[in-house]
This record gives C-alpha cells, structure tokens and sequence, in this order.
C-alpha cells in the first residue's frame, strides 16, 4: 500500500526531517505510537520492514472524503492504528457523500454558525479556503481533546519537517502524507488508483460566480502543490481547466 522511496533525493531529504520531527514530540505520545510511527518513516526510506500488528493507539483524522484525508485514514489503519475519521458535516454535503462517508466510519460533527461565517466572507468577496480549513480543524481537535485523544492528522501534503508533525496545545498533529514525503500519485494508488480531479467545494464554486477573482487564488493552491512536487504537470492542468471551466 506505501511505496518504498528509491532514488529519490528530495523526498528522503524531507524523511529525514520527519524523523527528527518524531523525536521532538515523543514526550507528548505514547512510546506505542513514538515506535509505529518511526518504524513507518523507516519503512518508507531503508525499506525495512516492521509488523503492522493492531494497536491501542487511536488516531483522529480530519476526514473529508477527498483523497488526501482517505488515503490517511487508510495508510495509518494499515500500518496499524485505530483511527476515528472525524468529519465536520457541512451544508452543502450531499446524502450520497455523507452516506460513502459512513462507509468508513466517520463520526459527524458540526461547526457553530459556519454557513453564516461562510455567506459572511461570500458577501465581503473575501477568500473562502483558509478560513473554512481553520474552522474544521479546530472541531476536530476539540473533538480529539474532549475523547481523550492525543494525535489529530490531517492529509495535507505539504509541510516539512518540523511542521510535519508538532504538538499544538495539548494534541500533536500529524499531517500524515508529508509526513511519509507521500505525492499525489501515492495518494491515489492508496485509494485505488481511480480519481476524477475535481477542485473545490460547491461553496467555492458557487463563490467563483460572483468573485471570479477567487479563481486566482484556487490556480494559486494548484501552482504550489505543483512547485512543491506533490503534483505532476498533467495533474495540475486538470486541476487548472476544472478551476476556469
């Protein structure tokens, strides 16, 4: 399911980061975690195998459904983790997702007000993203804290290093695929190796109607994760004409 890095420079360069990333925060997690965790990054750079036995140890994912936060939730249930993908329900969620999301086990909770902030910022023409991301993150590590659980991971792709995985209050966080240097393309191959590029929410693509300078800012996302190497030309042309269509 995880690739074995082979002649790949930047990303053992970035594999290494996420090990000394590890120690910094082994006070903070279980040694049963400390140890998977580092067995996995290990696995990943020398090709060293390691028993993906069951552990106690539970991890929340902020589960969206998308294939960064999929793949997360499958990578680390692989490699042995109880993992609870946590799921903010948004309005404009359809049933067929939410149910597709139950197939994985998601947990459904909700952000107070978030579709008046949302109509708020539409209304200001200010950008969308950030703003949302900040707000779902934010519940699922609250939820994390109020169940006793100390890692919250995300599928973000790009952080390095030390920003890998760091503790943040009374959690530590772990962006998983940058974590493991993981691409889109490994990402994919996790899921199954079918995926329709499609960028934004209908929120986001709603906003673009009457703020078509929110397109700038979404090929922006899209130019950066292809600068970042997380996403190979072709990808990022999809990406870039779903955005302008």
């Amino acid at each position: 399911m995880i690739w074995i890095i082979e002649n790949d420079f930047v990303k053992k360069y970035r594999l290494k980061g996420s090990l000394k990333a590890l120690e910094r925060v082994r006070e903070q997690i279980s040694e049963e975690a400390y140890s998977r965790l580092k067995e996995l990054v290990r696995y990943r750079l020398y090709g060293e195998e390691f028993r993906r036995t069951k552990l106690n140890e539970e991890i929340v994912v902020a589960f969206s459904g998308g294939s960064d936060s999929t793949a997360t939730v499958l990578g680390l249930r692989w490699a042995g983790f109880k993992v609870t993908p946590v799921t903010v329900k948004l309005p404009q969620m359809k049933e067929a997702k939410i149910k597709r999301l139950k197939k994985f086990g998601a947990v459904f909770i909700e952000v107070e007000d978030y579709g008046q902030i949302m109509l708020d910022r539409v209304k200001k023409r200010a950008t969308l993203c950030g703003v949302c991301h900040s707000l779902i993150m934010e519940s699922v590590e609250r939820y994390a804290r109020e169940n006793g659980v100390k890692i919250v991971a995300s599928g973000d792709m790009l952080s390095v290093g030390n920003l890998s995985i760091y503790p943040k209050n009374d959690v530590v966080m772990l962006n998983f695929p940058a974590f493991l240097a993981m691409d889109k393309g490994e990402l994919i191959d996790i899921i199954g190796g079918v995926y329709t590029f499609h960028f934004g929410c209908p929120v986001l693509r709603n906003a673009y109607k009457s703020n078509r300078s929110l397109k700038l800012f979404s090929i922006q996302r899209v130019m950066r994760e292809l600068r970042a190497g997380v996403l190979t030309e072709d990808m990022a042309k999809e990406l870039i004409l779903d955005i302008l269509s």
